[in-house]
């Protein structure tokens, strides 16, 4: 098995890849030989990205714009790699945001701004991919949910939402594509000390009244087994497993990546 784990001269789209949890991702597949395309909103950083990875090779990356929530610049963005590459094996739907505030304190345009990128995100970066993947005989769809998947947490109304509605729409690209060899699965990291989350820490800590260390120690990382940040490499060793997985075995599933705070 560990043999065929590989992504060598793979087709790969990995959106908010800049940074972050989508970085490492790029990174682990660049450095396993996959021909990448840093899908994001800023592309001057995409292409900084890219450049700088294809140096580090043995893969190759491309830098592509993508606003995810925007049908025609997912469907360029995606063709544009298709007259690169003239293929895509894998998509890696990792773009999102997070707005935390007390239900009754949520706006309408915030939580459907959250739900666009994460939902209409995932939606219509699969709908353009699928048909690539389906004219190659397979491929591999990844979102990127959360513990929050299956879990909730006070404060993320939208964002438990967006990410509980991931594992739906994996599951029905997993029952569609199953017969064409698409596999499509969540990736359901615990806390990871990205942006994101550095942004959050302060915020619930104004919002919840305590201070910022208890919003770590007790909010954010309260029930794993050892008090650790879940760190983006751990993220990106089972995004790659999931991309280069051999067969359909493994399709339609969610994976905790969690130091134990959520357990399946």
């Amino acid at each position: 098995m560990t043999a065929s784990l590989s992504l060598k001269d793979k087709v790969c789209i990995i959106t908010g890849a800049a940074s972050g949890i989508g970085l490492a991702i790029a990174e682990r597949y660049v450095a396993d030989g996959a021909r990448v395309a840093i899908a994001d909103l800023d592309l001057a950083a995409a292409e900084a990205t890219a450049a700088k990875l294809t140096k580090a090779g043995p893969g190759q990356a491309i830098g592509v714009a993508m606003n995810v929530t925007d049908e025609t610049m997912v469907n360029d963005g995606v063709a544009a790699v298709v007259a690169k590459w003239g293929r895509v094996d894998v998509l890696v739907s990792n773009a999102g945001i997070q707005i935390v505030h007390k239900l009754e304190d949520f706006t309408f345009a915030d939580w459907k701004k959250l739900l666009s990128i994460h939902l209409d995100g995932a939606f219509l970066t699969s709908k353009a991919v699928l048909p690539h993947m389906y004219k190659a005989g397979g491929g591999s769809i990844i979102f990127m949910g959360s513990v929050h998947s299956h879990e909730a947490s006070a404060l993320k109304s939208a964002y438990v939402t967006a990410k509980h509605g991931l594992l739906g729409l994996a599951r029905v690209i997993a029952k569609e594509g199953g017969t064409q060899g698409v596999r499509a699965n969540v990736i359901c990291p615990g806390f990871v000390r990205t942006p994101l989350v550095e942004k959050q820490i302060p915020e619930q800590a104004k919002t919840l009244g305590i201070s910022e260390k208890e919003v770590v120690e007790k909010v954010m990382l309260g029930e794993t087994v050892d008090k650790e940040f879940t760190t983006v490499e751990d993220v990106a060793e089972v995004a790659h497993l999931f991309a280069a997985f051999p067969s359909n075995a493994l399709t339609g599933q969610s994976l905790v990546v969690s130091h134990g705070w959520f357990m399946q």
